[in-house]
């Protein structure tokens, strides 16, 4: 699993994308970075992902990503990991763990589909399944207040269905996105009332 940064004048995006290990080789990719600014987790999301077998990565930013590259099949049942727009919210029974998220960027979760698809606003990441897993995607993310291109990458969703990226926080977007043979445009919100999930992209 590989996660690519590309920096733009205007603020840092970082780009998480998932290759399974029966995946063809020979790609090139560019080093894994992360946000500017990790945050940790804290004792009580440690203690949390620990009653789940879950070993604690340094920060949030890699919490994210190993729950959403997580296996179907290995997903921790009875856990809820719930991206909001300032925190991962961490949920176990009645027991909830609220964990900050870097106040300059904003985590988005993209599930494009062709057929099926199901409501979403903040992504869950152990529950949300989007339809097309391990899929090769083109994406392209460009600010609509001056046309400038944050992202035009080639990207493949994780078996989730769902691709990642860190974008700047108070945003207007647009993303467009091609699989080859279907195409779709959406626009997007990085505000503190803009979902964290979009399920709504449908190629055509």
């Amino acid at each position: 699993m590989i996660r690519s940064r590309f920096a733009a004048s205007l603020g840092t995006l970082v780009l998480l994308v998932s290759v399974a290990a029966c995946s063809s080789g020979g790609e090139s990719t560019p080093t894994p970075t992360a946000p500017d600014s990790p945050v940790g987790l804290g004792v009580d999301a440690e203690s949390m992902l620990a009653e789940f077998d879950i070993a604690a990565p340094a920060n949030v930013e890699d919490l994210i990503e190993q729950l959403q590259s997580q296996p179907l099949a290995e997903r921790p049942a009875g856990l809820m990991a719930s991206v909001r727009v300032n925190e991962l919210l961490l949920s176990s029974g009645d027991d909830e763990v609220g964990v900050p998220l870097p106040t300059d960027d904003f985590h988005l979760s993209v599930a494009p589909y062709l057929n099926d698809t199901h409501d979403c606003y903040f992504h869950s990441l152990t529950t949300c399944v989007g339809e097309l897993a391990d899929q090769e995607l083109q994406v392209t993310i460009t600010d609509d207040a001056n046309n400038e291109v944050f992202l035009d990458e080639t990207v493949t969703t994780f078996e989730n269905g769902f691709f990642d990226v860190w974008l700047p926080a108070g945003r207007e977007l647009t993303i467009r996105i091609d699989d080859g043979e279907n195409t779709a445009e959406v626009p997007v919100g990085t505000g503190t009332d803009d979902p964290t999930c979009v399920t709504t992209v449908q190629l055509s």
